[in-house]
C-alpha cells in the first residue's frame, strides 16, 4: 500500500479533539485505555430527548446539533458541538439527561468515554473537570445568544451566522446540508431558506450544489452576519484551549 494511503487509512488521533488535546500527558494517559472511537452517521441520533445518557462523545471530526421539539413537532437548533467540545453534559452536571436531543448534521468521528470513567475523573478535580465545565460555560453563551438571535435578526443574518459557525468547526468551507434541513434547524420554511441563499449566492458569498453549500467569500459572509456571531465566537476563544 502506498504511504499516502496508509496515512490516509490511520484513526484520528483523540488529540484532535481540542479538549482531550489539552490535557497534561498523565491524564491523558490514564483515560486512553477507556476511549473508544466511534462513527458518527449523518441524522445519528446521540441521545433522544430524556435518555439517560451513559456516554460522552469527544467529537474529531463533523457536527452535532442540540435540538429541542415542541409537542407540534416543530423544532429548532439551540447549539452546534464539533472538535472543540463534548457531547453529553448531563454526565457531570448532575441532571443525567437532558430535554433536548443531539443529532448528527455533519458526518464525522467521536471519541466515546463511559459515565463511570467520566465521573471518577470529575472527582478527581483534574484538568478534564475544569475544561469541561469551561465548555459548558461556552456552550450555555452559544444557547443564550442563539435565542436572542432567534427573536431579533433577520433570517439573512441567522443562515450567515449558521453557515459561518458551521465551517469553524467543519475546517472546511463546505457544508453538505439541504436547505429543507437548515429550515428545520433554524425553525423556518425551505422556501424563505431557498431565498436567502439564493440571495447569498448572487452577491458571491457562497455556492450551491445539490446537498451542499460552499463559503466561497467568507468576510462578505460575515459582513451580512449578526454580531450573534462574533459574540459566540470570542466566548468560545476567551474559554476554551487553542487548537
Amino acid at each position: 500500500m502506498p504511504k499516502d494511503a496508509q496515512k490516509k487509512a490511520l484513526p484520528p488521533e483523540p488529540r484532535q479533539n481540542r479538549i482531550l488535546g489539552s490535557l497534561p500527558a498523565a491524564d491523558y494517559a490514564r483515560l486512553l485505555p477507556d476511549l473508544k472511537l466511534v462513527e458518527m452517521p449523518l441524522r445519528w441520533t446521540v441521545s433522544e430527548s430524556g435518555d439517560h445518557v451513559n456516554f460522552l462523545h469527544f467529537p474529531v471530526s463533523g457536527i452535532v446539533s442540540l435540538i429541542y421539539t415542541l409537542e407540534d413537532g416543530s423544532s429548532s437548533e439551540t447549539a452546534l458541538v464539533g472538535n472543540e467540545g463534548l457531547v453529553g453534559i448531563s454526565i457531570f452536571m448532575g441532571g443525567e439527561s437532558m430535554p433536548a436531543s443531539t443529532e448528527v448534521q455533519s458526518a464525522g468521528k467521536a471519541y466515546r468515554l463511559g459515565r463511570s470513567v467520566m465521573k471518577r475523573e470529575f472527582s478527581l478535580g483534574g484538568r478534564l473537570q475544569h475544561l469541561a465545565l469551561l465548555f459548558t460555560q461556552a456552550l450555555m453563551s452559544q444557547t443564550a445568544q442563539t435565542a436572542v438571535c432567534n427573536q431579533h435578526h433577520s433570517l439573512e443574518q441567522k443562515v450567515c451566522r449558521w453557515l459561518l459557525m458551521s465551517i469553524d468547526r467543519l475546517d472546511s468551507n463546505e457544508v453538505v446540508i439541504t436547505q429543507e434541513m437548515i429550515g428545520k434547524l433554524l425553525g423556518v420554511r425551505r422556501e424563505s431558506v431557498t431565498q436567502i441563499v439564493g440571495l447569498l449566492e448572487t452577491s458571491g458569498s457562497i455556492a450551491r450544489s445539490r446537498g451542499r453549500i460552499t463559503v466561497t467569500d467568507r468576510p462578505k459572509l460575515e459582513e451580512r452576519a449578526c454580531e450573534c456571531y462574533a459574540v459566540v465566537k470570542a466566548e468560545y476563544t476567551r474559554l476554551l484551549p487553542s487548537r
